[in-house]
């Protein structure tokens, strides 16, 4: 089968592509690193041909609630209109567990408008929901260190790694894709419900929090960095704080936890 992945190159999108390879699949990775840009179009519809499934991993790299949802709504409509008009058969869209358990959050708010606009669109849907990646800390770890310190919001999470969700993904696309949702008057609005696609969710086998995390890989890379727990202040840091990033019922959970998948991991090549 003939795969595309947008934001090949990022965390989860280079494990799906290396995932497809070895399953022998034919996979084309979307960035403008192979010459195309999903949010403006520029060398889509070529990169797109004979494309079978789209799995969309990209990330907005801002967690503005504006500019992510321009990111997002652009590039969706993107993969859908000319993915459609080339006979892409499927999309599958990588987002977050405990969206609306976390009111108030930008980003969040961008990601659900990044599922309303999939659901939305012409092509058959699949929507996997994943917890926080463990490699997670350590991007926060790079962004907020100065000299021997870094902050870390608290949070409770229940990690996965970002290569078991690349398999999840991986999965999603050679199924069955979810069927349509009913015929729609001409000019009438799609209501984008859930029903009309697919949703799955997955995370880690154990529940933690980032501040321990974030000490764990300091103490991995032999460090002397004080990790500072922050409080993220309204509602939004209240629900991380409470437990709104966590799974719920009928979650996938794959492996492997935290403690064992760092031992193996190379945290200098986290992007």
């Amino acid at each position: 089968m003939r795969l595309a992945v947008a934001g090949g190159t990022g965390v989860v999108g280079k494990f799906v592509v290396e995932a497809g390879q070895a399953a022998g699949h034919d996979v084309v990775a979307l960035s403008r690193g192979t010459g195309v840009d999903v949010r403006t179009g520029d060398g889509l519809a070529e990169a797109l041909r004979e494309v079978a499934v789209i799995i969309d991993t990209t990330n907005a790299g801002s967690t503005s609630r504006d500019k992510a949802t321009a990111f997002f709504t652009e590039v969706t409509r993107n993969l859908h209109t000319v993915g459609a008009g080339v006979g892409v058969a499927h999309l599958v869209v990588l987002s977050i567990v405990g969206l609306e358990r976390v009111p108030g959050y930008g980003y969040y708010e961008a990601k659900l408008a990044h599922e309303k606009a999939a659901l939305a669109g012409p092509l058959p849907t699949t929507i996997v929901r994943a917890t926080q990646f463990h490699e997670f800390p350590a991007q926060i770890l790079r962004r907020t260190r100065h000299g021997p310190f870094a902050v870390m919001p608290r949070s409770r999470v229940q990690p996965v790694a970002a290569r078991s969700v690349a398999q999840v993904l991986l999965e999603a696309a050679v199924s069955e894709a979810p069927a349509p949702g009913p015929e729609q008057e001409p000019g009438q609005e799609r209501v984008p419900e859930r029903e009309y696609g697919a949703c799955i969710e997955v995370a880690g086998p154990e529940r933690a929090d980032l501040v321990s995390m974030a000490r764990a890989v300091v103490r991995h890379r032999g460090e002397r960095v004080w990790v500072i727990p922050v409080r993220v202040p309204g509602r939004a840091g209240r629900a991380m704080r409470s437990g709104g990033q966590l799974p719920t019922l009928g979650v996938r959970v794959v492996g492997p936890s935290f403690s064992e998948w760092i031992e193996g991991a190379d945290l200098d090549a986290v992007v």
